[in-house]
């Protein structure tokens, strides 16, 4: 054995998987810099996603909930989910004021959460591979831009595209830069 095997199952499915980590990367440069160089752009079509995100959803849940009413006893809180769903994506065509600060704070609690699970895999993943790093840095830097949409989310609003821009653009080098080491990892492991 050389002192490349991992003793972390996580960890060798990162390594296993580098180039998915890569794409990701790349995908989170090419989404930061559009973001950057066509802001409004940006919010137009992040609220047009969401709404029709939100309209697919909700019929999906409905059509799930009537399939599932004779075996489920719990189907109607599906049809209500369904329900739900479709008001916000009809909503968000009539309104997309408020569907704009509804996706902030959904951004903004995303970013949080997902920005504190990332530092807690690299600090388990910290002895286990070198390079760790670039996932806390990714992970603090979400958390970051997840407090800031969270105290001010309506002039976090106006600079959201910026800071999302700015974000993705940094989390698609560190994933970029975490893959190749993942990819040296996986070839050192294979030998």
């Amino acid at each position: 054995m050389n002192n490349f095997t991992f003793r972390s199952p996580l960890a060798n499915l990162l390594s296993k998987n580098w180039w998915i980590v890569l794409l990701r990367g790349i995908a989170a440069l090419i989404f930061g810099l559009l973001t950057w160089f066509y802001p409004f752009i940006t919010i137009i079509v992040m609220v047009i996603f969401f709404g029709v995100y939100a309209l697919i959803d909700g019929v999906m849940g409905v059509i799930i909930s009537i399939n599932g009413r004779k075996s489920h006893q719990d189907w109607w809180l599906m049809l209500i989910w369904g329900i739900v769903s479709i008001l916000a994506g009809i909503l968000t065509f009539f309104v997309p004021g408020i569907t704009w600060l509804v996706l902030i704070t959904f951004i903004a609690v995303w970013a949080l959460v997902s920005g504190i699970f990332q530092v807690i895999t690299a600090i388990r993943l910290r002895k286990t591979i070198q390079g760790e790093w670039w996932m806390i840095i990714a992970g603090i830097l979400s958390v970051l831009v997840g407090i800031i949409l969270l105290i001010d989310p309506v002039q976090g609003g106006i600079a959201l595209t910026w800071v999302i821009g700015v974000y993705a653009a940094l989390f698609g080098v560190m994933n970029i830069a975490l893959a190749f080491r993942l990819r040296r990892f996986a070839i050192h492991q294979v030998n």
